[in-house]
């Protein structure tokens, strides 16, 4: 016997479906909320690789010591990803959201008005909480706000305020920068995030904190098999992406007849795929998910690997940076969708492991892809990551015996 791709109807998703407001009834004005404030919180999380120059000038120190500020607050993020939920097992998720809303403001204010770089390395580590806290919690919240069928076009939605973010981020601040200082950026993202906050107190719902929460549930979670087995792709794939992904320029550059315009305009390419992977996934991974599981891994690997031999051709490296972007687009919306299906009665500890994993892929992938281009070449870098996001797809892909049968 087989398992489905289509998503079941069990007991525990009937509860679910009871369990929102209005029943079967979609509140998506609370899912473009969250949309809203991730796309904040992430364009904040991205601004500062276009700002670094500036930073470090005004500070005094290196640009390797000023890129720490963006180590910091993904490292953060291991922590408080699955710590949120743990800290704050009964608080109503809308007042969680938006407290945490509140700190990602504080900390960009922190961050335009500090006199020191350590300063600002502390509020970068308050910013990283916030943004791990949110997407924690968007997974549990998205299946409060609408019926099981539709979790995962919700958190493709979701998703869209990050791929939007990784798109908008860096230009932005470096056009604001350029007119008007580094610190006016952040100023900028302060008030982006005051809109944030009053988008997420007028149309966010009352959403009780799910039966699934606290340090049992954590703690069951981890040891949950497919949980452990899934994690470990998921952290392959993204440790893949960012080993290969952190070092897309050196590789770009070597591409025949490319020039530092052609490069920003390679990178917008991966942008613009990302938007459109995430949409792409959110309309099929409801329905076929193990299929998504498999394919979206392999065909992000099989992209990376070839980006790396089109140092010849500038028409084949724009279709293959533009595949990647479309594959890694979708990664994130076939995680959460993935870790809902396999834990659907502690989705807060699943999506908290789940953003604890990207966080640490994210850190693991560039180390380890400095340390191979290091002592190998770029080549080598593209080709083991693109084989690691093949690996962990196929890992996750595993865990479908472990989907609930449909009922």
């Amino acid at each position: 016997m087989t398992v489905s791709d289509t998503v079941p109807t069990s007991p525990t998703a009937a509860v679910r479906a009871q369990n929102a407001p209005g029943g079967e009834t979609a509140r998506w004005g609370g899912v473009v909320a969250l949309l809203v404030g991730v796309f904040v919180l992430v364009t904040s999380e991205f601004l500062p690789a276009s700002l670094l120059p500036s930073m470090a000038a005004e500070f005094g120190v290196t640009e390797g010591v000023a890129g720490q500020v963006v180590t910091a607050t993904a490292l953060v993020g291991v922590i408080a990803g699955p710590a949120t939920a743990l800290v704050f097992p009964r608080l109503d998720r809308r007042r969680l959201l938006l407290g945490l809303l509140i700190l990602a403001l504080a900390a960009n204010l922190v961050t335009a008005i500090a006199p020191a770089f350590w300063i600002v390395v502390i509020a970068r580590i308050a910013l990283g909480m916030a943004i791990s806290g949110t997407w924690s919690m968007a997974l549990a919240v998205s299946a409060h706000l609408v019926p099981p069928r539709h979790l995962g076009r919700a958190m493709m939605v979701v998703n869209t305020g990050v791929s939007a973010a990784t798109v908008a981020a860096v230009p932005l601040g470096a056009l604001i920068s350029s007119l008007a200082g580094w610190r006016v950026v952040f100023f900028a993202v302060a008030g982006a995030t005051v809109i944030a906050i009053v988008v997420m107190a007028i149309v966010m719902p009352s959403v009780p904190a799910a039966a699934g929460t606290g340090l049992r549930a954590l703690v069951a979670t981890i040891r949950s098999k497919a949980m452990i087995v899934g994690l470990v792709g998921v952290l392959l794939i993204v440790a893949g992406h960012f080993a290969s992904f952190t070092y897309i320029r050196p590789a770009a550059e070597s591409i025949s007849g490319l020039g530092a315009g052609g490069i920003a305009v390679l990178l917008a390419v991966y942008g613009v795929g990302g938007l459109i992977g995430n949409l792409v996934t959110g309309s099929v991974v409801d329905k076929r998910l193990a299929t998504t599981l498999v394919v979206l891994p392999t065909i992000l690997g099989a992209a990376v690997i070839v980006f790396s031999f089109s140092t010849g051709s500038v028409v084949f490296a724009f279709i293959a940076v533009a595949v990647w972007g479309m594959a890694f687009g979708g990664v994130p919306t076939m995680a959460q969708t993935w870790s809902a299906r396999v834990e659907p009665e502690r989705m807060e500890s699943a999506g908290g492991l789940t953003v604890a994993t990207f966080q640490l892929g994210i850190s693991t992938g560039a180390v380890v892809g400095g340390v191979l281009i290091d002592a190998t070449s770029v080549s080598v870098v593209f080709v083991a990551g693109g084989i690691s996001a093949v690996l962990g797809g196929l890992l996750i892909a595993s865990t479908r015996r472990w989907f609930p049968r449909r009922g």
